[in-house]
């Protein structure tokens, strides 16, 4: 430690001192008085630090046994006097703030998978309760196939959601074509679109390398949406110059809802209910991917949602 280097070249200079005092003619008497009165501070010096550090430690320790988050302790712990001692704190709370921003961090996300796992539960049930009342009442399957799709869909948006802390480990990049994808995520959400009346239409196509499951899941979200506020009507799906279009002729959205429709749990005032995280995933998976999301609306005339493509495309 540094009181025994200290202690050692205290030992040193009582030693070289007592060689020049004998070498002086000092008496021997005054000689051991010197010493002992040297060896009498040095254990008060000793002693007095001991009672400081004991002293400081019983606090410490106090601080830690009161202190509710024990990685909090950086931000609470009196600064020390000493500098070597200040760096080390200096330190220990730049550790310590990161700790807390990661605990923090956490806490959020583990707070916001709750509330969503529980408005998820919730949504579920509605796709279950019609399928049982319609197997209670005959079985009709066409009606049976629409509600379980609708629970597919549910229950892929949660497995999606809880992906999203490990999606570059789970993205697997290649080339395909934007007409493939397309037609499967068509093909995946034919029984909504059907049951609400929606004719689509397909166009274009370009080789675009990315992830083919993230894709085809966003584009079937925006389906979804499609679903819920354009019944009835047309939705146009184009490839065209690196970018995807997603357009229907629904009901639209508000100019000042555009900014916070992809914002988690965002439902808005003319939601047709849901859980409000469709293109809260879509803008999270496009960030990831480095694809970019555009939506354009008029209200009362149509809604246009676009995926850029900003790695290599081919036409």
């Amino acid at each position: 430690s540094s009181k025994a280097i200290t202690l050692c070249f205290l030992g040193i200079g009582a030693a070289f001192f007592c060689i020049v005092c004998a070498a002086a003619g000092v008496s021997g008497y005054l000689l051991s008085v010197l010493i002992i009165c040297y060896i009498f501070l040095i254990l008060l010096w000793l002693l007095t630090g001991y009672f400081i550090e004991r002293g400081r430690l019983l606090r410490l320790e106090r601080v830690i046994r009161e202190l509710p988050e024990k990685y909090l302790l950086g931000e609470v712990i009196p600064t020390p006097s000493g500098m070597l001692e200040r760096r080390y704190f200096q330190i220990m709370r730049e550790i310590s703030r990161s700790s807390v921003e990661v605990a923090e961090r956490t806490r959020r996300e583990a707070e916001d998978y709750r509330d969503y796992v529980e408005s998820w539960v919730h949504e579920i049930k509605t796709p279950l309760t019609a399928c049982s009342l319609i197997l209670a009442n005959g079985g009709d399957a066409r009606k049976l196939k629409l509600q379980l799709s609708r629970a597919n869909d549910l229950t892929e948006s949660v497995l999606w959601y809880a992906r999203l802390r490990t999606a570059e480990r789970d993205t697997k990049i290649k080339e395909f074509s934007a007409s493939e994808v397309i037609d499967a995520a068509v093909k995946g959400q034919m029984e909504p679109l059907i049951a609400a009346g929606i004719r689509v239409e397909t166009a274009g196509d370009f080789k675009v390398c990315s992830d083919f499951k993230s894709v085809d899941f966003m584009i079937r979200q925006l389906l979804i949406n499609c679903a819920k506020y354009a019944p009835g009507g047309r939705v146009a799906v184009k490839a065209q110059n690196g970018v995807i279009s997603v357009i229907d002729d629904g009901r639209g959205i508000p100019a000042h809802e555009i900014p916070r429709v992809t914002e988690r749990g965002f439902t808005g005032a003319s939601s047709a209910g849901g859980t409000g995280m469709g293109l809260y995933l879509v803008k999270e998976l496009c960030d990831k991917l480095g694809i970019t999301l555009k939506i354009e609306s008029d209200p009362g005339k149509y809604t246009k949602v676009s995926l850029a493509f900003n790695s290599l495309t081919k036409p």
